[in-house]
């Protein structure tokens, strides 16, 4: 079965599960994953775990940064009910404030905040998600919740849109941020374009474009140079060797006499990646084995 990763740059337009689909289908593959969600309209780094890779997804989250970073762009002087460009429009201002309102506001918005996640957002009411609830026409109250904006700054602005980039810890809406931003302005604000650069410490230039990969599989091209090893981006966690017979031993669940400090290890046999273990007072145990 093939298993590994693609950083795929996921395009405007379609729902991450949807691209993931796609991409899974190319491999020939049932079974997959994402890690981070983007709205249909956001486009951007889309990490994508496919086979075996899947049981990688936690140690991956777990060890690698949890920052992300956006480029967006957005109009003042109306807001949709989804706040962005695919919504309805629900509240139109002639308030537009100027580059000095909106840099004055900026540092505000910097650091450990409050923030409330849009009504159109994956977060959980009473078992549903609030998008769907907010679909149907439902009344959708969400309280803040405590994020981390690490950097937010004015890129330029072109006409009326004006395009930001933000450095941001997980479970931080961009177009939260975008609403918050007009808001301290005294006006209103809906976000036209969202493009994620970074995603766990893999960028942008480490993507691939759906529609390259899919022109490269109807001409039978080699899709595994686009194939990441199933230990990517687990480089943080300390290699563990063993030898045939420990490796045998360990991929049916048995403990392995190792030493060493606690904690987690990639683990090989002969250069081959096993999966990830545990070490617990000099025992390593299985925790994920490939």
């Amino acid at each position: 079965m093939i298993s590994g990763w693609v950083i795929l740059d996921k395009p405007s337009g379609m729902f991450s599960r949807r691209a993931t689909g796609r991409v899974a289908r190319m491999f020939g593959v049932r079974t997959f994953g994402h890690i981070g969600t983007l709205d249909e309209m956001a486009s951007g780094v889309l990490p994508i775990a496919l086979g075996a890779a899947t049981k990688m997804i936690p140690f991956v989250e777990e060890m690698r940064t949890k920052e992300k970073e956006y480029l967006f762009s957005l109009k003042f002087g109306f807001e949709t009910d989804s706040l962005d460009a695919l919504g309805r429009e629900i509240r139109r201002t002639d308030i537009i404030p100027s580059r000095d309102d909106v840099l004055g506001v900026l540092p505000k918005l910097v650091g450990d905040i409050m923030q409330t996640p849009p009504a159109f957002s994956a977060v959980h009411i009473d078992g549903r998600r609030a998008y769907d609830v907010a679909r149907r026409g439902g009344a959708v109250t969400l309280p803040p919740r405590p994020v981390h904006i690490d950097t937010l700054e004015l890129m330029g602005i072109d006409g009326d849109t004006w395009t930001f980039r933000v450095r941001v810890s997980r479970g931080t809406y961009v177009r939260a941020i975008a609403r918050d931003i007009a808001y301290a302005c005294g006006t209103l604000a809906t976000v036209t374009m969202i493009r994620r650069t970074e995603s766990i410490g893999f960028t942008i230039k480490d993507a691939v474009k759906l529609d390259f990969l899919e022109n490269l599989f109807n001409n039978s091209g080699d899709l595994g140079n686009y194939l990441n090893p199933i230990d990517f981006g687990l480089g943080d966690i300390p290699v563990q060797n063993l030898d045939g017979k420990s490796a045998e031993l360990y991929r049916n669940g048995g403990f392995i006499v190792t030493g060493g400090a606690d904690g987690l290890r990639r683990v090989y046999a002969d250069s081959a990646f096993v999966g990830i273990g545990c070490v617990t007072d000099g025992v390593l145990r299985p925790k994920r084995t490939i």
